[in-house]
């Protein structure tokens, strides 16, 4: 069997309300989601969800390659990109690749890639994550409250603009999954995507834990930042996660060796290979692993065979448009299917051209950020305009997803 093309589309995850982060807010709820098609000669192909950035380049690594020498052509790509580096999005194009050959290597077997990676159970425990900065309190009880009905007993918000705001809305979710769990203690996250300062992160966590029992705290300073990473671990009783914007071991290596993370995360836009890589280096230090992502496919079958997997983030309960996935949410776990490889399947005809990236959003960091003394500016929901409290969402139309439910 051999590589011989690819193809690449691009999506949309239609939320039907705004999504954010503490960076900036998709106001209509529409997310672009890049695919990649890696195609064979023997009609087999597989599929990755990640970036296009650098496709043809990295591409001419594998090209004619076998595609069930998965680990090795993950090396001959970081390889191809050795002179301009391998980070960001050039990542990501790895990923999506690596992730389309493991499709592919399970597939030309006949099994589901979580047994072919010797997983045994195919449940895999996640938490709720709505990237809801954006909702009014009632829209948010609403979102959870969706979540909840799935088994959903822990729940990561957006957060780290006003502690009052994050305080009150860690409440409303905490009873939501309280009630629903008839009194089983909830499980709470806050996540500031690298949004405040060392001393920040101490005083607006420390004020929450007077009231609030947080599992974690996420990326609560700069990703690269170990020395502040372990000093907002020092400061609060929380632990501290991070990682799913770290490429290659290299990155992870000195926050390790600092003692600056507690929960150790991966992106699925990082592949398969670079899981399974992560989740041994954390093993060795005796760190829980945790995947990133809208239901991080790839990364959910990988997190069958390692030993150290605690949770995976659950974002939007539907698929991207025109993506069918085989895997359902119950009791509050991924299921994973049966079907051969990834479970996963494109509708290409349900997929529309693209429109104009937009200019702002959670994926463009604030000039502000880190250097807030107080809430935000206006007491407003980053490049919306809307109030903290009363960020209303759009109303749906018929043709809009109304989910249940980046990074």
């Amino acid at each position: 069997m051999r590589i011989t093309g690819y193809r690449t589309l691009t999506t949309v995850q239609e939320w039907g309300r705004p999504v954010g982060d503490a960076n900036g807010v998709f106001a209509d709820g529409k997310v672009t989601v890049p695919i990649v098609v890696v195609e064979t000669d023997e009609g087999l192909s597989g599929v990755g969800i990640g970036p296009h950035v650098e496709i043809e380049r990295i591409f001419a690594a594998i090209e004619g390659e076998d595609p069930r020498a998965v680990t090795t052509l993950y090396d001959r790509m970081l390889r191809h990109t050795f002179k301009a580096g391998h980070a960001g999005p050039v990542f990501g194009t790895i990923g999506a690749l690596d992730t389309a050959l493991w499709d592919i290597k399970a597939q030309a077997v006949g099994q589901p890639l979580w047994r072919l990676l010797g997983g045994r159970d195919r449940r895999v425990p996640a938490y709720a994550s709505g990237l809801d900065i954006g909702l009014t309190d009632d829209e948010l009880i609403s979102a959870y409250t969706r979540y909840a009905a799935h088994g959903l007993r822990a729940a990561k918000l957006k957060g780290g603009l006003d502690i009052e705001r994050d305080r009150r809305r860690l409440h409303l979710v905490k009873e939501v999954l309280a009630d629903a769990g008839h009194g089983l203690r909830p499980g709470l996250m806050l996540d500031v995507n690298e949004a405040w300062t060392r001393k920040q992160a101490v005083r607006h966590v420390c004020e929450l834990e007077r009231t609030l029992d947080l599992i974690w705290i996420e990326e609560p300073v700069r990703r690269w930042d170990a020395e502040g990473l372990a000093a907002v671990g020092r400061g609060v009783r929380a632990s501290v996660a991070t990682g799913e914007n770290l490429t290659g071991l290299e990155q992870y290596r000195p926050l390790i060796a600092a003692g600056a993370v507690d929960v150790v995360q991966t992106s699925a836009v990082g592949g398969v290979t670079h899981f399974l890589r992560v989740s041994a280096l954390a093993h060795a230090y005796d760190l829980p692993v945790s995947p990133i992502g809208n239901s991080p496919l790839g990364l959910l079958h990988a997190a069958t065979s390692v030993p150290n997997h605690l949770t995976s983030e659950l974002q939007d309960l539907w698929p991207p448009v025109g993506v069918t996935v085989d895997l359902h949410v119950e009791d509050g776990a991924f299921i994973l299917g049966d079907s051969p490889g990834l479970g996963l399947r494109v509708d290409e005809q349900r997929i529309q051209p693209p429109q104009a990236p937009t200019v702002d959003g959670p994926n463009v960091r604030p000039e502000e950020a880190g250097r807030r003394l107080l809430a935000a500016t206006d007491g407003v929901v980053p490049a919306t305009g809307l109030p903290l409290a009363r960020a209303a969402a759009p109303t749906c139309n018929s043709n809009q997803v109304s989910p249940t439910g980046c990074h």
